[in-house]
């Protein structure tokens, strides 16, 4: 098996990326993972504890920056988490709907491409309108797999009510909750013991090294890099995701 070669610096190589735009990486560990041949009752569940591992120290690092605005966004995280626990009961969306939502997302990464700046005046969120965002956004995060973050980052930016910097960290809380609501789902529908003991024997070195990786690169995304950078990789980051979603689609 090649997990020394080549399965931590890809988990790493994730881990950072993501965590510079206020993501955890969910969709990268899926899919590096099946790669490395990791049994698939053990994928899902040790994805989510990599996501809930990067999205804890990453909304650390983007709130402790001053870019949480939380008495503005709590609507978004509270109708989010009910809905993305809903969203990990139901089945899959049909191909159609998710080959939408892949094009969606590679048209949001051309947009940041195009636009790498702030624009320089922003609108105050309707908190009714963040509640039903909130709840959609849960409930498409549940369905997809994802922790939610490449859809709501993109309607914060594209609505103008944040900034880049204060969208990530809206987005890593948003993907923190929604990590522990799924982790909450699996563990009620299976028993516990039996999805610790499902986990590959080097976990240990898979969290410390994603920890690493995502506490480097939301720390240069929460306080360092300049926001033209910050779009950019999240141009990337929405690539990545749109590609799993027509590779599960086809």
């Amino acid at each position: 098996m090649e997990f020394t070669t080549w399965l931590l610096p890809a988990l790493a190589l994730v881990a950072f990326l993501y965590a510079s735009v206020g993501h955890a990486g969910a969709s990268g560990y899926l899919a590096v993972l099946a790669l490395a041949g990791i049994s698939p009752a053990a994928i899902k569940p040790l994805a989510l504890m990599l996501n809930l591992a990067v999205a804890a120290q990453g909304s650390w690092q983007f709130w402790s920056a001053g870019h949480l605005r939380w008495r503005e966004f709590w609507p978004v995280l509270l109708a989010g988490l009910p809905a993305a626990f809903l969203g990990g009961w139901l089945d899959l969306p049909p191909v159609g709907f998710q080959r939408l939502v892949a094009l969606v997302l590679l048209a949001s990464a051309l947009r940041f491409l195009w636009q790498p700046r702030d624009p320089e005046v922003f609108m105050t969120p309707p908190p009714l309108a963040l509640l039903g965002w909130g709840a959609g956004l849960g409930l498409l995060a549940g369905l997809t797999g994802t922790g939610g973050g490449v859809f709501l980052t993109p309607l914060l930016l594209f609505r103008r009510w944040a900034s880049t910097r204060e969208a990530a960290a809206v987005s890593s809380l948003f993907i923190f909750g929604n990590s522990v609501s799924g982790l909450a789902g699996l563990w009620l529908a299976r028993p516990g013991t039996e999805i610790l003991r499902g986990l590959p024997v080097g976990f240990g070195g898979m969290l410390l090294v994603v920890l690493a990786a995502g506490a480097l690169g939301s720390r240069l995304g929460s306080r360092h890099w300049p926001v033209a950078w910050i779009r950019r990789c999240l141009a990337l980051v929405l690539l990545l995701a749109a590609t799993k979603l027509l590779a599960s689609a086809s």
